[in-house]
């Protein structure tokens, strides 16, 4: 039998401010940013001081390795990012020198879009080996459940310190519009939908919360309008309604990064502070068991496929 294995695939992050120019440059595809963008994404990094995406996404890949090895599915899990190291084309090399002939990949991105899932997926295409592609798994009910897990207590405890149940900001990273949208060539991306879907869920396993509202983060400085609403257009319409505490919880990301640490916990909370709005966040799933669990299901369903199809 083929030597089986998992491929976890993210986005990525630079260990240090000076790799910046080089992780845009990627991220761009080449395409030249301005000295004042590049210049901003430098500032916003030295705030957080760190991006841990890297060594989270490694975390995650133990746990679920090692999960797998509890279920009676062993299987290696490697970890691939798209734009920096250790990048997908080196980590495809390294699983053919270790014997792999077929691996059941995930991207670290529920929700499928064009321009994350299928750039991911055509990455991974390019090597030699025998893959499953997990498409989206927005709905999976340990997913929804990871979330919930952060957000009760959160919510529960803010509830207690503003003395009635407050509302919930669901949010996920916004994309260009035009990289959405339907043509006669191919059909509108499913981001958005499933994006407000997995909020939808997350928010149904929370009993208690009096309204929910969904936003776009982090849109770009270029390629022309990106979707929305935005997190600090929705801010203003809730600040201007009356209300004073609000919970915001992403179901976009999986850990935290440079859009949880500062887009977030920087940004928006300074924004909604100038709106006598309190801001704050549940823990982002970062070394969930549940989410492990999530992941290694999907990894066992990806497994029996490569195996039901030699």
């Amino acid at each position: 039998m083929a030597k089986q294995a998992v491929l976890l695939l993210a986005h990525g992050t630079p260990e240090t401010i000076e790799q910046i120019p080089e992780y845009l440059s990627n991220v761009t595809g080449g395409r030249p940013l301005s000295h004042e963008v590049v210049e901003e994404i430098q500032r916003r990094y030295s705030l957080i001081g760190h991006s841990p995406l890297t060594e989270i996404t490694q975390a995650q890949g133990r746990l679920i390795q090692s999960e797998l090895a509890a279920a009676g599915e062993p299987a290696p899990v490697y970890v691939a990012m798209r734009n920096w190291q250790p990048y997908i084309a080196d980590v495809l090399r390294q699983m053919r020198a270790d014997g792999v002939e077929a691996a059941a990949v995930i991207c670290l991105a529920p929700q499928n879009s064009r321009t994350s899932v299928g750039l991911y997926r055509r990455a991974v295409e390019s090597g030699d080996l025998r893959i499953d592609f997990t498409e989206a798994w927005a709905q999976h009910p340990l997913l929804i459940e990871a979330f919930a897990e952060r957000l009760r207590p959160a919510w529960t405890k803010l509830s207690a310190e503003a003395g009635a149940p407050v509302p919930v900001l669901f949010t996920a990273h916004s994309v260009p519009c035009r990289t959405i949208q339907a043509s006669e060539n191919q059909a509108a991306d499913p981001y958005a939908e499933e994006a407000k879907r997995t909020a939808a869920l997350v928010a149904a396993s929370v009993p208690g919360i009096p309204q929910w509202y969904f936003a776009f983060q982090s849109q770009g400085a270029s390629g022309g309008p990106w979707i929305g609403p935005t997190v600090e257009s929705t801010l203003e319409a809730l600040a201007a309604s009356g209300v004073r505490t609000l919970m915001l919880q992403p179901i976009g990301f999986l850990c935290d990064h440079v859009e949880i640490l500062y887009d977030v916990d920087i940004l928006f909370r300074e924004f909604a502070a100038k709106l006598n709005l309190r801001l704050e966040r549940p823990e982002s799933l970062n070394a969930s068991a549940t989410l492990a669990r999530a992941i290694a299901d999907l990894a066992q369903q990806g497994l029996a496929r490569l195996k039901a199809y030699p």
